[in-house]
């Protein structure tokens, strides 16, 4: 068999250009396909659905709001706690302290703007949650909020395979030591994963995962009657998005001080155990929601 390691060395820039010492990363443009993709597939469904498509904006923003929020806040309270006390304006803005440096316009000294490279999906996937229960409340007061939910399941998938694939480019969230053909050398990689060897390309791994769910929750929802009940999709997504998750993960380096993982000391990581409650929850809804049937509002 051929090996390709060598041909796989991984070392890009990680922005495009520079403006007034803002750097336009690869990462963030990640995250801009993630959500006009979004926009794009819950705008077809707001039109099958006859929704108001004016809707469309709030809930862009409201799930914006959710998902950066919750995944940047996730990242340092299940990985790195420490962060609140010892870094807490990299926790909160864009930076990364570097001496000599400014941005902002030279408001900020000694810091670069690097974009919001930490950030965890169990916490973004909690974030959305809540934004979206505040959006229903708000905007669809006659709509169940699984209902929203149920919907937005069917577009997520590939907005996480975009940020995954975002994570590659970074050279972040690598994966374990391989000599598989297609193993790579990420030459950017943290130095708290060691020596620079050939490793999994597990973040990509991840994004086909969650491409062939957001084809099968398209599937689901345009071909079957699942939507028809509160919970059903949603309850589908959280299960496979997670249980992806957790597959995944056998094939990562563990992030950060993997707080939660070394409390339980079950032999999983940090990732694993918190997605185990999410795969929970997804059970429990898909086989209630025939119990849930939609009712539609007068």
């Amino acid at each position: 068999m051929i090996n390709f390691i060598s041909f796989i060395d991984w070392n890009p820039q990680s922005y495009l250009f520079e403006v007034a010492g803002f750097k336009v990363h690869i990462y963030s443009l990640c995250w801009i396909v993630a959500f006009v993709v979004g926009w794009y597939l819950m705008s077809n469904i707001f039109k099958k659905e006859n929704q108001k498509k004016e809707l469309l904006d709030p809930l862009f923003l409201y799930t914006f709001i959710g998902a950066i929020v919750g995944a940047r806040l996730g990242e340092y309270l299940f990985y790195d706690p420490v962060a609140f006390i010892e870094r807490p304006i990299e926790v909160f803005l864009p930076v990364q302290y570097a001496p000599g440096e400014s941005t902002f316009f030279g408001l900020l000294q000694n810091y670069e703007f690097v974009g919001f490279s930490g950030l965890a999906s169990h916490g973004a996937a909690l974030g959305v949650i809540i934004t979206s229960y505040l959006f229903s409340r708000k905007y669809l007061q006659r709509r169940n909020v699984l209902w929203l939910l149920d919907r937005m399941a069917v577009v997520v998938p590939f907005g996480g395979a975009a940020v995954r694939v975002g994570n590659f480019y970074n050279s972040e969230i690598v994966g374990k030591p391989s000599d598989l053909p297609w193993a790579v050398k990420f030459y950017q990689q943290s130095s708290g994963y060691g020596e620079i060897v050939s490793r999994h390309p597990a973040q990509i791994y991840e994004a086909i995962g969650y491409i062939i769910l957001g084809i099968i929750m398209l599937y689901l929802y345009h071909k079957t009657d699942k939507r028809k009940y509160l919970g059903a999709l949603l309850g589908i997504f959280l299960f496979l998005l997670f249980l992806i998750r957790f597959i995944v993960e056998f094939f990562k380096e563990n992030q950060g001080e993997e707080a939660v993982a070394q409390t339980l000391n079950i032999g999983l990581n940090n990732g694993q155990v918190l997605s185990i409650p999410f795969m929970l929850i997804g059970l429990y809804l898909f086989i209630s929601s025939k119990k849930r049937p939609e009712i539609e509002p007068i």
